[in-house]
């Protein structure tokens, strides 16, 4: 339990650095530009983990460095981008909250990790609050952003999934490194193809991204991947809820964005999740077979 307990606090670090992301993007970074900023994200988180744990690729992960960068890190933070650039830092944040459900789904075909039911009620809590502080947000939603979000967080619950499956075969930081630089590399080409020269940063924007790279990108996917392999995958993601909750605070207490009674009420709710989903269990494949020659 106590093992648990830390891995958990360590993997609690990444959700709370990303739910800051979506404000400083918002607030700080550069619009229009989100191809140049997933790449200007991942190419120096990668390199700062590569610094320290000096490991290249080897044998099939240079084709798994592509292809969980793509899911993770370049298609994830284009997405990202887009969505904290057209959504108030409230709604952009809650949508990312329902993959606990996703992840469940695809950890339970990917990695035999059949959820139990605290962990089931507890992403039910959660997509129960999520609805609450998305759909009455005193802002209109915008649907590109909205589609937006939805898209990163399909596309990295499977990536994240995938990733734990394939964790055991190297070091947590070296592959982390791996699918930053895969991801950051991916998107040059297509940032110079689609959004031309790379913009022109000001002091503000400069120390922005530097705050995106080596705390919500570096620190922030070290410790969920750290979690991955530790933790089961549902329970990963029903850590992902603190998203939701740093960015509807973070909204209300520096962006001066509206908190009514009803978004308090699903911020209530998804804490429940979280606790609730925590402490449950999760039944593998062999656990399943097990359980039923014993009936």
């Amino acid at each position: 339990m106590e093992a648990n307990l830390r891995w958990s606090l360590v993997t609690a670090i990444a959700p709370i650095a990303w739910g800051t992301n979506y404000y400083v993007t918002r607030e700080f970074l550069p619009a229009g530009h989100a191809l140049y900023g997933a790449a200007f994200r991942a190419l120096p988180a990668g390199l700062l983990l590569l610094a320290v744990r000096r490991e290249p690729p080897r044998g099939s992960w240079w084709w798994k460095s592509l292809l969980l960068g793509f899911l993770n890190m370049s298609a994830f933070f284009a997405l990202i981008y887009v969505a904290a650039q057209r959504l108030p830092t409230s709604a952009a944040s809650t949508v990312m909250a329902t993959a606990p459900l996703m992840m469940m789904l695809f950890a339970w075909a990917l990695i035999a990790e059949r959820p139990g039911p605290r962990q089931l009620a507890g992403a039910g809590l959660g997509v129960a609050g999520v609805s609450l502080m998305l759909l009455t947000g005193a802002v209109p939603m915008d649907p590109v952003g909205v589609l937006a979000s939805v898209a990163a967080m399909a596309m990295s619950s499977f990536g994240y999934v995938l990733a734990k499956r394939w964790s055991p075969e190297v070091d947590v930081l070296a592959s982390t490194a791996w699918q930053l630089l895969g991801g950051g590399l991916l998107l040059l080409p297509f940032a110079v193809a689609v959004e031309g020269s790379p913009p022109a940063l000001d002091p503000s924007e400069l120390l922005g991204f530097a705050y995106v790279a080596v705390v919500a990108t570096a620190v922030a996917f070290a410790a969920w991947f750290t979690g991955l392999r530790r933790l089961p995958a549902a329970t990963v993601g029903l850590l992902g809820l603190l998203n939701p909750v740093t960015g509807v605070l973070l909204g209300t207490a520096i962006a001066g964005e509206t908190l009514t009674l009803r978004q308090i009420c699903g911020l209530l709710l998804t804490l429940t999740g979280i606790l609730l989903g925590r402490r449950g269990g999760f039944l593998t494949a062999r656990d399943g077979r097990n359980s039923a020659g014993s009936n």
